[in-house]
């Protein structure tokens, strides 16, 4: 096993890669930039180095910088959890050079993987069902008008290096085509470097269906089951759950070797993720993340697996100690990510400092968080605060048992999307378990009314709350008494020695 593990990343990804670290016997290094400097996962880690400047390109996504700390402080392996520098080729090629273990497929297949024109053509080899579309990017207007009318409108025009739906646009008329084109170019220039786009058919409904591969060194691969991630705000995601609402043992056994026929094509290897597009009976793949995802707790939630550690174990060249019959699935679970965000404000962005904390609790809940009282969520990175999780024995009791832990979760200072949550786990369509990549604004005017009930309810308690948070400045004026009194302490022992 690795003597010692740099997580080339921040906040509470860090510190869940922490975890495994310790329960594994491995030490931990994290890197942290100048915002980070106060952050809860510098002080987990088992040794900290500062990274210097906040911004992400001199700081998160500083390869060389990050592979010198990795030399001077001894890691023989890096893992870069998700975002980031999670599906950068170099990072694995750097390493390669330097004699440290990624901990993360080969930067071959990350390449791969990570361009949509490249990926559909190899799930199609493969034998993955795959959205009727060009095999190829396209830049000749005419010819990308003869495509739309063959495939039919709607139509998406989409970035082949793109994604977090970064540039697409959904054409559902000719005369629309020409703009969607020109502006998703645009975006795919300024965003990816690369300009190229391609047309698929737009599938106006469906439900987005990933399932977790794990894959080891020896030619071993499984999967750990689905999970429904269709509640999306401009195709990025804001609530999963696992087991999908609409799954069933064959529709799993169908759409799970798939998966693994996918990632044993390509040569994959770690944990990764198949995504799916399901529509009316049909699934067709839509792309593959390869690295952890954020939404990776309920997937261990109800299946028991530990899927870090497993990462870990993978890299250190262990093979996988389950097979497929290994993996069952147990009750439900739900995950809400909780952001800085203004959710009645198209979910803005709202950094600040965090003035009232109380986190919840009691059976089946879990909370994966990188924040304290008085801790100020930087400007410059991901507005994400934590990830609520929890499980039931049925879907009815995950849905119970969040709103309880909802209701518990207390976050003063600044917005976030709790309110959002609440009004989703309320809606009638979410408990029917009627989903779709459009529900939120399908649904919008609803949730818009509950949310804006909640946060009266939410404002009452919090004005009550507000008295029991000790304020900072009394805070740092008992921090500092403390300080003085050992100090002091400490000064008359050595006077007495």
């Amino acid at each position: 096993m690795f003597n010692k593990i740099l997580i080339a990343n921040r906040g509470e990804i860090a510190i869940r890669i922490m975890r495994a670290c310790r329960e594994l016997d491995v030490e931990s290094v994290a890197i942290y930039s100048d915002a980070d400097a106060t952050s809860l996962y510098t002080k987990y880690a088992d040794e900290s180095y500062p990274l210097g400047n906040p911004s992400p390109a001199k700081s998160y996504l500083n390869i060389d910088k990050i592979i010198d700390i990795a030399l001077e402080s001894g890691a023989d392996a890096i893992h870069p959890g998700y975002g980031f520098l999670a599906e950068n080729p170099k990072l694995g090629e750097e390493c390669e050079k330097n004699g440290i273990k990624l901990i993360g497929p080969s930067g071959k297949v990350i390449h791969e993987m990570g361009d949509k024109i490249t990926s559909k053509n190899l799930m199609k080899k493969a034998g993955v069902p795959v959205i009727e579309g060009t095999p190829e990017g396209v830049s000749d207007i005419e010819e990308a008008k003869e495509i739309a009318r063959q495939i039919g409108y709607p139509v998406i025009v989409k970035a082949s290096a793109g994604g977090g739906g970064i540039g697409m646009r959904a054409v559902y008329e000719e005369n629309e085509l020409v703009r969607a084109i020109e502006s998703t170019q645009s975006v795919a220039s300024t965003n990816f470097g690369d300009s190229t786009v391609f047309i698929e058919k737009y599938l106006e409904k469906p439900r987005h269906i990933e399932f977790q591969i794990l894959a080891d060194e020896h030619g071993n691969v499984i999967h750990a089951a689905d999970r429904e991630c269709s509640i999306q705000r401009r195709h990025q995601k804001l609530l999963e759950e696992a087991p999908s609402p609409i799954m069933t043992e064959e529709l799993r056994a169908r759409m799970g070797e798939s998966a693994v026929k996918a990632a044993e094509y390509i040569g994959y290897t770690s944990a990764g993720t198949i995504e799916f597009l399901y529509d009316d009976g049909n699934y067709y793949f839509l792309e593959m993340n390869t690295r952890i995802q954020v939404e990776h707790p309920i997937t261990e939630v109800v299946t028991n697996l530990d899927l870090i550690k497993e990462q870990i174990k993978i890299a250190d060249g262990q093979e996988l100690q389950y097979d497929q019959s290994d993996i069952k699935v147990s009750g439900h679970a739900i995950e809400c990510r909780i952001n800085a965000e203004n959710p009645l404000n198209d979910f803005a962005p709202n950094p600040g400092k965090i003035t009232g904390y109380r986190s919840p609790g009691g059976p089946g809940v879990r909370l994966d968080s990188g924040v304290y009282m008085n801790y100020t969520i930087p400007t410059f990175y991901d507005s994400m605060i934590s990830k609520l999780i929890t499980w039931g024995a049925t879907r009815n009791d995950a849905i119970a048992r969040m709103r309880r832990a909802l209701s518990e979760y207390i976050i003063l200072g600044v917005k976030t999307t709790i309110p959002f949550h609440k009004a989703i786990l309320r809606n009638p369509n979410f408990i029917k378990g009627d989903l779709n990549t459009h529900f939120i604004d399908m649904y919008k005017k609803g949730i818009d009314e509950e949310m804006e009930k909640v946060i009266a309810r939410d404002l009452e308690i919090e004005n009550k709350l507000k008295s029991t948070f000790m304020p900072a400045k009394k805070i740092a004026a008992i921090s500092s008494a403390v300080g003085s009194y050992l100090n002091s302490a400490k000064n008359q022992q050595m006077a007495k020695k």
